[in-house]
């Protein structure tokens, strides 16, 4: 049953971040990859891959949307030329700064029912679970 509650409770502010990304013309993918670009010292797709978690092949399929939208500009590295250096364009930043307002302020909505201390504890559970769980010790019973 947990597993059940938490997959729905995690598919409403899915579907309320979607729908407040949608005007500004990403996914939730897109503002993903522009954070991860923007964030620090020009990446190339490899290491920029590494930071997200994907593999080569999705990255190149990543950069292609924000690409195509002017977003980020693909350049080979001039200490590297077989490397591909990505960095968001000036629009890019600015479509990453809208779309983060945007989705913040449907993520905040989400726990709106909660009380100031409800909500706390429903942002800190995950991060408990997921950051600090530890996998049980496999074996036969005492």
């Amino acid at each position: 049953m947990l597993g059940h509650l938490l997959e729905h409770a995690q598919a409403k502010p899915a579907r309320a971040s979607a729908e407040a990304l949608a005007p500004h013309g990403v996914d939730g993918h897109e503002p993903a990859v522009l954070m991860v670009l923007a964030a620090r010292e020009p990446l190339s797709q490899v290491e920029a891959a590494g930071r997200l978690g994907v593999d080569r092949t999705t990255m190149v399929s990543l950069i292609d949307g924000p690409e195509d939208h002017g977003l980020v500009v693909r350049r080979r590295s001039p200490q590297d030329r077989r490397r591909n250096i990505v960095e968001p364009t000036s629009e890019g930043r600015d479509c990453l700064r809208r779309a983060e307002t945007a989705r913040r302020a449907a993520e905040r909505r989400f726990p709106a029912p909660l009380d100031e201390a409800g909500a706390a504890s429903l942002v800190r559970a995950p991060q408990t679970l997921v950051l600090d769980a530890r996998e049980p010790e496999s074996g036969a019973c005492p």
